[in-house]
């Protein structure tokens, strides 16, 4: 998965079919065009040479 910040702004690209549909999985949970957005809340701490990876609850 490519991560590419600017600014503000954080742009995801899966770069297998894997990651194509866990990506779509997070966009359907999060993303409620109907009602409001849930956001995502980071949990813990990021820590790369540790876990090596990050963790976030899903709010809303």
């Amino acid at each position: 998965m490519k991560i590419n910040i600017e600014k503000n702004l954080v742009e995801f690209t899966p770069e297998t079919d894997q990651e194509k549909a866990d990506l779509e999985a997070l966009w359907r949970t999060v993303v409620d065009c109907a009602k409001f957005n849930k956001k995502l809340v980071a949990v813990g701490q990021y820590v790369p040479s540790e876990d090596g990876f990050a963790r976030f609850a899903i709010e809303g």
